[in-house]
């Protein structure tokens, strides 16, 4: 787990993007053959989550 609490909006933006095609490519995936690990996409929602969190975080700061 990467810390999110470090990185600028920028770049929490950026793994928000990455998150979301990963769980995309995951779906589409899956529809094709077995994928060999089935933790991925519960591991990539939660830290899609965490980013969320932390851009809202960020976000009540600066208001």
């Amino acid at each position: 787990m990467t810390d999110f609490k470090k990185k600028s909006k920028e770049e929490l933006m950026k793994a928000f993007d990455e998150k979301k095609e990963e769980l995309r490519a995951f779906r589409f995936d899956l529809a094709g053959s077995a994928k060999k690990n089935v933790k991925a996409p519960r591991l990539a929602r939660r830290d899609v989550a965490r980013i969320m969190t932390e851009l809202n975080a960020n976000k009540s700061k600066t208001v």
